[in-house]
């Protein structure tokens, strides 16, 4: 059986990580370089690394920020944000990035999975997917995407890009569905509702995108408890789980949750 990830994440902010509730009021949370080699050292099985402006602020990535985290870890490190080009991927990748996790470019090419899936392997490309519960209909209408995976009246969850700025008017288990078809080696799910709120992940919304689709899928947002963990793996049926406030923060270690996994009989991969 495969052993389950834990994954922490850098929200980066102008070179800072940051960190919020919901994805607004974010909070400095420190040096993204220092923060890298702790949670690599600490024994993170891989790192996330998101510049969260980098779209709404149609720029690139910071790639000087990129390479200086690069150099600190040993561990799979996936990098986000600003990412619009295979020319993009490329950069990122010869940065030091493992994977590169697409979000906002895939709206207006999404082509670009397939593309770069098949330019530098399905492992290497992340689709990273933010979502929203539906409380009520957006009235935007997506270009260049297929009706079938535009929102409906069987829609719960609505895709938002650009930071979690922008309503798609997208389903988002129709996407991540289309997604894993496209090429994408990884589903990064992150629960905008949960984001921040320490009050565990989304079970339902991720059981309705790992029923679907058999790649591996990474929950995010609501870790707040050990168990929070444990319920995502096993109720969520998730391959990996991304936190962010709780290792920032010092709630709990790294190593403190995998050993709760560990004795709880979930597959983990021991560094204590």
């Amino acid at each position: 059986m495969l052993t389950k990830r834990i994954i922490p994440c850098l929200d980066v902010d102008q070179g800072r990580v940051v960190k919020g509730v919901s994805f607004v009021n974010l909070r400095d949370a420190g040096d993204p370089v220092e923060m890298a080699r702790f949670y690599d050292l600490e024994g993170a099985d891989e790192l996330v690394f998101l510049d969260i402006t980098a779209s709404s602020d149609n720029r690139n990535i910071m790639k000087h920020v990129v390479k200086s985290v690069s150099e600190q870890v040993f561990i799979p490190f996936t990098v986000g944000g600003g990412i619009r080009k295979i020319q993009d991927i490329r950069e990122m990748l010869e940065s030091g990035a493992d994977k590169v996790s697409l979000n906002s470019a895939v709206f207006s090419n999404p082509d670009i999975i397939y593309e770069s899936s098949q330019f530098f392997g399905s492992q290497c490309i992340v689709s990273a997917i933010d979502a929203k519960k539906i409380t009520r209909y957006s009235n935007v209408v997506p270009q260049n995407i297929s009706k079938e995976y535009v929102i409906d009246s069987s829609t719960e969850w609505e895709v938002f890009s650009h930071g979690g700025r922008t309503p798609t008017g997208i389903d988002a288990v129709k996407w991540a569905k289309f997604m894993a078809e496209m090429g994408a080696g990884e589903i990064l799910l992150t629960s905008m509702d949960k984001d921040g709120q320490e009050s565990g992940y989304d079970i339902q919304l991720l059981r309705s995108v790992t029923n679907e689709i058999s790649v591996p899928v990474i929950a995010s947002g609501g870790a707040g408890s050990m168990e929070h963990f444990k319920k995502a793996v096993e109720l969520g049926q998730a391959d990996a789980v991304l936190a962010a406030s709780t290792f920032h923060f010092g709630t709990f270690s790294i190593n403190q949750v995998k050993k709760y996994l560990h004795d709880s009989d979930v597959p983990i991969r021991k560094t204590f």
